[in-house]
């Protein structure tokens, strides 16, 4: 066990909200941007957990949109709330699932006491690159952020006790913003190639995918772990769409046993799993003792898995 322990943590949304039908989506509009969430999302936790910016020893951003090419999004980040100090700060991405992969690679460093305080925040403005031609992908995102702080502790039994990733690269195309960087230069852009800078999503090809490969590689991390479904008592999964009871069913996970607030909060890009972490705890669905499992897809396409002991 990489052992850690949750010490703050917080969330921020736009002001703005839209309907689709029974669905509520969150659009920054204003002053609003991606880095604004992410530093309301970070006071929030820094309150929480009863910290000052000055307590951090390392700042990630896990998000799947930078703000800008270069410096990195931690960077800039780092000026709005460290500014004057000499925190490390880098960005660790794998686009939807940033935020478990940023825990699981920053957990290996806070056990061995490199960081005694890590701030990891994931923040998305996605509404920014949504083509209203796409229907299901403009309907179902939401912008957000989410901040956690994970401290390094050596007494209690509580941290990380096992992580996966996989990547199946047959999905690589099916999710993407092709234009805005070195393969497609911002030079190109025009009325006739615009739509190259906007994010595609080919929905039925992911969720085939992922049903086809995802819920062998959940049974065989279980297995590894000497578990069963239900020997875990919450999942905290990537709110990816519409069709998560369907994936989850799929991986043996009972209703009672996941968090779904895709109706409420759309798919937040990378902020979607550490909203959703918040939110559970929140509402008490989970509690101390509790063995949960953070999941999620991303493009590539990645999945990640993430066994925690609370």
């Amino acid at each position: 066990m990489r052992k850690l322990m949750i010490k703050g943590y917080g969330t921020a949304l736009p002001q703005k909200t839209i309907h689709f039908g029974d669905q509520t989506r969150y659009r920054i509009s204003g002053a609003e941007n991606q880095l604004s969430l992410a530093v309301e999302a970070i006071e929030k936790a820094l309150t929480r957990a009863n910290l000052t910016i000055s307590d951090i020893d390392c700042i990630v951003s896990a998000s799947a949109v930078d703000v800008q090419p270069i410096p990195c999004t931690a960077a800039l980040i780092h000026e709005k709330i460290a500014k004057g100090t000499a925190i490390p700060a880098m960005d660790i991405n794998t686009t939807c699932t940033s935020f478990i992969t940023a825990l699981d690679t920053m957990s290996y460093l806070i056990s061995a006491g490199r960081y005694q305080n890590v701030l990891i925040v994931s923040s998305e403005v996605g509404s920014l690159a949504l083509n209203p031609k796409q229907k299901e992908s403009f309907e179902l995102f939401s912008d957000g952020a989410a901040a956690f702080i994970f401290g390094h502790q050596t007494e209690k039994e509580i941290g990380i006790i096992d992580a996966k990733q996989c990547t199946w690269s047959e999905g690589a195309h099916d999710t993407e913003i092709r234009a805005g960087l070195s393969a497609v230069h911002p030079s190109t852009y025009s009325e006739e190639t615009k739509e190259d800078f906007m994010f595609d999503m080919k929905g039925r090809r992911i969720l085939g995918l992922s049903v086809k490969k995802v819920p062998q590689m959940v049974q065989e991390f279980l297995a590894s772990n000497q578990l069963y479904t239900s020997d875990v008592q919450f999942f905290i999964p990537h709110q990816a769409s519409k069709a998560l009871p369907l994936v989850m069913e799929k991986l043996g996970v009972k209703k009672h046993q996941y968090i779904n607030i895709v109706s409420d909060y759309g798919n937040m890009v990378s902020a979607s799993v550490p909203f959703a972490f918040a939110y559970a705890l929140d509402k008490g669905l989970v509690a101390t003792g509790d063995k949960i499992i953070l999941v999620g897809t991303a493009a590539g396409l990645t999945t990640n898995i993430l066994l925690m002991q609370l």
